[in-house]
């Protein structure tokens, strides 16, 4: 079981953090118009996944806004921003902070087990049920080539470091 800390306190994971090197597990959740996406929308494109707790806290908005600037720099990448926040509490966010360049998907549904099969899902303490801080990175062949759970969901992640594995 991989952990993470909240305000310095540990916090236990459902499962085990994804790892690099393996193909990517599909998964499908929904974007601001209630549509399905689906992982193989993806295909031959470099995938950043930006996966967070919540919109409505400063740390999570912070890093959608910076991958969204980080995003109109990069060439046949993909930044989906993901998260259990409902599609419009997404949308009302993008709309007001003039996200262009990230794609906001829930997994309010979670019909493909994307919290459980990429180790996201925060099992016990105040955030529980929703997503750990983490970027993953795929290439587009559709393997993992980096990964970071953040120790400490109230810190950013680290941007250099996933936009070097894109290069």
């Amino acid at each position: 079981m991989s952990k993470t800390a909240f305000k310095g306190s540990v916090v236990n994971l459902a499962g085990e953090f994804i790892k690099t090197g393996v193909t990517a597990p599909e998964f499908t959740m929904v974007k601001g118009d209630l549509s399905q996406f689906k992982l193989s929308d993806t295909k031959g494109k470099f995938v950043v996944l930006n996966i967070f707790p919540s919109l409505d806290t400063g740390v999570c908005a912070t890093s959608v806004r910076k991958f969204n600037q980080l995003a109109a720099k990069m060439e046949n990448t993909v930044v989906l921003a993901i998260s259990k926040d409902l599609p419009f509490a997404q949308g009302r966010f993008c709309t007001t902070e003039g996200i262009e360049n990230v794609i906001p998907l829930s997994d309010f549904r979670n019909p493909s087990d994307f919290d459980t099969n990429y180790g996201v899902l925060i099992a016990d303490g105040p955030l529980s049920g929703l997503l750990a801080r983490s970027v993953v990175v795929i290439n587009p062949a559709g393997e993992i080539v980096y990964t970071e759970l953040v120790p400490e969901i109230t810190q950013e992640p680290n941007y250099d470091a996933a936009l070097a594995a894109i290069k």
